[in-house]
């Protein structure tokens, strides 16, 4: 099965060449387009202030995070590391999260996470809605996925989201079916044909006399030799009835 890592960042700013800073960082893994249940999820502490603009955003202090693992930290950047290995990271606008997950990775003299290793869901939505909005709130929309959860933007709702949205973006329920039959095993039904023989006792006619004499009637003065199922040999039912009256 094929794993990939849903990824979503959280930050002080738009550009860590300007000295903006990853505040949180969350990845999901999938196989097959079905989540897994293991993720990894950190706050960060930027050694630097948070803007009011960024805080209002996602809502994360100065304060809350003071103290928090630094990037630099085997916590941090050995567990992401890890967690990631050589699997395909999906993000939604993924050259922001690439460039400060770099930035913070050069910074501490690791390798950075070279771009083919990325995929990118706002390329895939605008190839697939042209001219459209295409923002994760937007998608989210689209597809029907609920916001419910998310009162500000965080790493790791926003991480869970972008997986939901990225099944749609693949297949979405056409892919369902097909990880639902691949999961499922094939069961065979036969239907074995039974021939019955004849009956052993004739049942009891559940017309009454009455009716039986007024049906004749009808077959004689109405419908006389033009009986369409005359040619399916059922003559004698009529003569039957006509017997009857």
């Amino acid at each position: 099965m094929a794993r990939e890592i849903v990824l979503d960042t959280e930050t002080t700013g738009f550009d860590p060449l300007t000295g903006d800073r990853l505040v949180e960082l969350a990845a999901l893994e999938i196989e097959s387009f079905v989540p897994t249940g293991r993720s990894f999820h950190v706050y960060i502490d930027p050694l630097r202030d948070m803007p009011a603009e960024a805080e209002k955003v996602h809502g994360l202090s100065s304060a809350f995070l003071r103290g928090k693992p630094r990037f630099d930290s085997a916590e941090v950047v050995d567990a992401f590391l890890e967690f990631v290995g050589d699997a395909p990271i999906i993000a939604h606008n993924a050259a922001f999260d690439r460039a400060f997950v770099n930035w913070e990775l050069a910074n501490c003299g690791r390798a950075e996470i070279h771009e083919a290793q990325w995929i990118d869901t706002l390329a895939l939505a605008k190839h697939r809605f042209p001219g459209m909005h295409n923002s994760l709130d937007a998608l989210c929309k689209r597809f029907k996925i609920s916001l419910s959860e998310r009162e500000k933007h965080g790493a790791l709702i926003d991480a869970k989201l972008l997986a939901a949205v990225y099944l749609e973006l693949k297949g979405g329920r056409e892919r369902r079916l097909e990880l639902s039959a691949e999961t499922t095993s094939t069961s065979v039904s036969m239907t074995v044909r039974v021939d019955y023989g004849p009956r052993p006792r004739a049942l009891a006619p559940r017309s009454t006399d009455a009716e039986r004499a007024i049906h004749a009637a009808f077959i004689r003065d109405k419908v006389k030799g033009e009986a369409l199922w005359a040619p399916f040999g059922l003559e004698g039912l009529v003569e039957a009835e006509e017997k009857a009256a």
